[in-house]
């Protein structure tokens, strides 16, 4: 696929979580749902994402997360059945993430922690999750399934790699065998800098970068002149924040300028 713009969906808060207000069946039936309103709305691809299960685990979260996860991406998968589809469990819960996208059949991951130590809202990512990962991966026969990295990712601080430039983060998870990268701002809806688009593509060439935060109408032709996809999340909420309802005239017009970015 050419340049996909990829709907972030953000799942409610799920059972155990600190914000679950809804049974498990009215999450399941939300996402399916909104899935089905992005795809008719234009997106190329999806991603189901427990956004509002914070405050986030670190590196793991339980088997009742990873169980209603499944259970939201088979709705998914079956409400907008030819769409590619991704997965991503806060925070930096990899394997996770990889055990429901084998289980829904799914075509991709989003990773943080993949290369390099970082201090997150969560606490600190000590440990790379790349070995670990992609070990899981050969076992489970899922190498189909890709693995797009977030490097210097949004939500942290990385005084620890200071001395580590993004560059060498792109080429560290190149070298460790990431599918493609990730490149945000500095938080939630903050948009990713064109500078940085371009130092990552040109440190891993081969792999292909993806635009993680804060593509609008308005800067989502500029973001395509460097990137090779784009995720959308918050900007097509309500008044362009993260936890409210998909507002379809804000979805629409970013399919919109997408398509008028790419021709």
């Amino acid at each position: 696929m050419d340049q996909p713009l990829i709907g972030m969906i953000h799942v409610r808060a799920l059972p155990g979580t600190p914000f679950a207000s809804m049974p498990l069946e009215a999450v399941i039936d939300k996402a399916a749902e909104e899935a089905e309103t992005l795809f008719d709305l234009g997106f190329d691809a999806l991603c189901i994402e427990n956004m509002h299960d914070r405050p986030y685990l670190l590196g793991e979260v339980g088997p009742e997360i990873v169980a209603a996860m499944t259970a939201v991406g088979v709705a998914v998968r079956n409400a907008a059945p030819s769409a590619p589809l991704g997965v991503q469990i806060l925070a930096g819960a990899n394997v996770a993430a990889l055990s429901v996208a084998q289980a829904i059949d799914a075509q991709f991951i989003r990773a943080e922690n993949f290369v390099f130590a970082h201090v997150a809202d969560e606490g600190l990512m000590a440990t790379a999750s790349a070995a670990s990962l992609l070990r899981e991966r050969k076992r489970l026969g899922a190498e189909h399934i890709a693995v797009f990295a977030d490097i210097k990712k949004k939500h942290s601080a990385h005084s620890i790699t200071a001395d580590v430039s993004l560059a060498q983060t792109a080429h560290g998870a190149d070298f460790f065998a990431a599918d493609g990268l990730i490149v945000t701002g500095s938080a939630t809806g903050s948009p990713a800098n064109a500078a940085d688009l371009i130092e990552a593509r040109q440190a891993a060439p081969d792999l292909a970068v993806l635009v993680g935060s804060g593509a609008t109408p308005d800067n989502i032709a500029s973001m395509f002149e460097h990137a090779d996809g784009i995720i959308v999340g918050s900007s097509m909420k309500t008044g362009g924040v993260w936890s409210n309802e998909i507002d379809p005239a804000r979805a629409a017009a970013i399919v919109e300028a997408a398509n008028i970015a790419r021709g």
